[in-house]
């Protein structure tokens, strides 16, 4: 079960606008989910953003993609994905290599080892997901999803 807020950080403040208090819940929230996820993910060996990046090299097939466009489609940026993508290598779950007539394009695939990670962690993921969320309906996720989508589009 995800971990209750603490009072101060739920209370109005006096003079606090409801857009102030709504970024601020956004904000907390995101916090929260994603410090519970690290430590969902702690016991596999793997962070966050790996994670992500695992995601996005399945979803790419097996052309996989350049370092440039997997920093372009994670989620939140990350100062050096070179060093991100080294730490995968050494760990036996991506491939790079050279293609094609540009020696310089460097393209990253997810190994077999990274598919069978990302397997297992589909699952802990979906648990996760569902342990956090399940105290809405489906009615309401599908609002909530709205929402956010929309302020995202604002911003």
């Amino acid at each position: 079960m995800p971990p209750k807020p603490q009072p101060e950080a739920t209370e109005r403040l006096p003079g606090m606008t409801l857009y102030e208090e709504a970024v601020l819940n956004i904000a907390r929230t995101a916090a929260i989910f994603e410090h519970a996820f690290s430590q969902a993910l702690k016991p596999h060996g793997i962070t966050i953003a790996q994670y992500n990046v695992l995601r996005i090299l399945r979803r790419a097939g097996t052309q996989g993609l350049c370092r440039y466009e997997i920093g372009e489609r994670l989620i939140r940026a990350v100062p050096d994905v070179t060093r991100l993508l080294d730490r995968l290598e050494q760990m036996g779950l991506i491939a790079r290599g050279r293609a094609g007539a540009d020696r310089r394009f460097v393209t990253t695939c997810i190994t077999s080892a990274g598919l069978d990670l990302l397997c297992e962690l589909d699952t802990v993921a979906r648990d996760f997901h569902h342990r956090w969320l399940q105290d809405l309906t489906a009615d309401e996720l599908q609002t909530l999803i709205g929402l956010l989508e929309r302020v995202r589009r604002t911003g």
